[in-house]
């Protein structure tokens, strides 16, 4: 029985170990988005290195000047448009949280919830309180990468999630 309780606790820090390598240094809060932007993260190491890869590999002059003009376009390409984008419809035990972000002159200038908890009186009444905190948070630090609302876990959590899949469609990587 021993054996057992030790392989299985074994193989437990084991499995929390792997998620959290893969989650990234953040909080519980962040891990969600963090994994998208990771993902996409992930697409833009790729492409710097493939651009790096062809810088070192340009040693004429030829090479070189077709470097540059890729180097000109790459951040035209990575700023967000300006305009208003629906974020995810998040379930959560308490009821659905659903967020727009508005993005104006490459930063977040609002963020409106859509729809909050609601699955009872208790959940109307930490939604009306976090959710100005959190977008008080989200304003601030211009990402959805913020500390969790003591209280108001499920709905912070939801509505950052949802935060993030909106700031994904604008292309936000602020």
């Amino acid at each position: 029985m021993r054996a057992r309780s030790a392989f299985f606790a074994g193989m437990g820090s084991a499995a929390i170990i792997a998620v959290g390598w893969q989650a990234g240094v953040g909080t519980l809060v962040s891990a969600l988005p963090e994994s998208q932007a990771s993902a996409s993260g992930t697409s833009n190491s790729v492409s710097s290195a493939t651009s790096s890869n062809s810088s070192s590999n340009s040693t004429s002059t030829t090479d070189t000047s077709a470097a540059a003009p890729a180097a000109t376009t790459a951040p035209v390409a990575s700023g967000p448009a300006d305009g208003t984008y629906d974020g995810s419809v998040v379930n959560t035990r308490f009821g659905t949280v659903q967020v727009q972000a508005v993005i104006s002159g490459g930063k977040i200038t609002d963020v409106i919830a859509v729809k909050l908890t609601d699955a009872d009186r208790k959940s109307i009444q930490i939604s009306q309180q976090v959710a100005p905190m959190v977008r008080s948070e989200v304003l601030t630090a211009q990402s959805a990468h913020v500390a969790n609302i003591s209280g108001g876990t499920y709905t912070t959590q939801a509505y950052l999630q949802s935060l993030q899949s909106a700031l994904d469609a604008a292309g936000f990587t602020g």
